[in-house]
């Protein structure tokens, strides 16, 4: 997309959402993308928008053409007695799993992922969020092409602070998350990166049928439906992709991590349910203390850390989230977990009542591509169990 993260939270907050007009994938506890060219027809487009605008997609080309500039083929390096083993095998397993995708999953490849670059850095690039202090409202940006999308990318880390750091003096709640990937939805053939080759094989799965996902279904300005859409399916894939290879206790082991970020989203939609209650309250609107609202808030996000301490000792040994709740808990932070995960639900439903069809199933919502987004969440949530 223009960027679209990654897919599910897990330890290692590969959570962030695709910045600046790529379609990125995180899978932060959220972990979980944007184009180039889309990138160049933004400039083109946007002569009026002004000088800050223009630097914003200089900056996005120079990154994407970086990537570009340093790829190598796969077929070359397997070949390549100077590649490392390690390597070799995990470019091995990539090629499988492009493999698996557009046979079992009938997501296509179409030339993706047959290249490898190394970035020198830990992520490809790094998304900001923001949302008003005291509202759920997450503030989006316009993009050419793709419409508006609830995140900003940049390829250089300073940048994106720099960007946050405005934000945050205007008032916004703000969260930076590195992208480790991200899908130019088929401007450009996106190569594997050094920022997530060495995802264990269950992790690398997801991404790659996450980021493939976007390629097969990708809707204009609906953030929310395109990363849960690649993250139901990733779900999905994943699991045949493990019973595939009769790997038994590898499937239940991903089957109770599943469980555990559901109980973990669960947690999270609840405070957000908590408030937004709070933030719409009218004499809350009107109570021109913030520091007293600040107070309230406070408690309320203490309280989920407190809830997320007494779940992760029911886990035994699996503290998923641990990182993720060492950084600063706001609302921009507690909205990239909605943007991933609030129409999952759906989506399961959908494929379940399509017997695993998954033609049917992105046929069925082919047709949504058409409707407003209001009638999409009607349709979305006339599903949900």
């Amino acid at each position: 997309m223009v960027i679209s993260p990654t897919s599910r939270l897990t330890g290692s907050d590969r959570f962030t959402s695709a910045g600046g007009q790529l379609a990125t994938n995180p899978r932060t506890p959220v972990k979980t993308r944007a184009g180039a060219l889309f990138v160049l027809l933004g400039i083109l487009t946007s002569s009026g928008s002004g000088c800050q605008s223009v630097g914003y997609y200089s900056q996005a080309i120079h990154g994407q053409c970086q990537i570009l500039h340093r790829r190598q083929a796969i077929a070359e390096l397997l070949k390549d007695p100077a590649t490392p083993p390690a390597l070799q095998t995990k470019l091995r397993l990539v090629l499988d799993l492009r493999k698996f995708a557009e046979t079992e999953l009938h997501l296509s490849a179409n030339g993706h992922y047959l290249a490898y670059a190394d970035l020198g850095r830990r992520y490809a690039l790094w998304n900001v969020y923001a949302a008003p202090e005291f509202s759920l409202k997450a503030k989006s940006w316009w993009y050419p092409v793709v419409g508006r999308l609830k995140y900003r990318g940049y390829f250089s880390e300073p940048q994106a602070r720099q960007m946050a750091c405005k934000l945050k003096h205007a008032g916004y709640d703000v969260h930076v998350g590195g992208v480790p990937a991200y899908s130019t939805l088929g401007w450009f053939r996106d190569p594997v990166l050094n920022t997530f080759i060495d995802y264990e094989e269950t992790d690398l799965a997801e991404l790659l049928f996450h980021e493939l996902t976007h390629q097969r279904l990708f809707i204009a300005g609906d953030t929310e439906f395109n990363e849960a859409l690649a993250t139901a399916v990733a779900e999905e894939g994943l699991r045949r992709w493990l019973e595939s290879k009769n790997d038994l206790d590898a499937l239940r082991a991903y089957q109770q991590e599943v469980r555990r970020h559901e109980q973990f989203i669960e947690l999270i939609t609840q405070t957000r349910a908590q408030l937004d209650m709070f933030y719409l309250n009218p004499v809350v609107q009107l109570d021109p203390d913030a520091a007293r609202k600040r107070a309230h808030k406070e408690q309320l996000l203490q309280q989920l850390r407190h809830h997320y301490d007494a779940l992760r000792k029911t886990w035994v040994g699996q503290p998923d989230f641990d990182a993720w709740f060492k950084s600063d808990l706001n609302n921009a932070r507690l909205n990239t977990v909605d943007t991933y995960y609030q129409l999952v639900p759906a989506f399961r439903a959908l494929l379940r009542s399509k017997r695993g069809d998954l033609d049917a199933f992105f046929a069925a919502l082919k047709e949504l591509s058409g409707l407003r987004k209001e009638q999409r969440r009607a349709w979305l949530a006339a599903l949900e169990p």
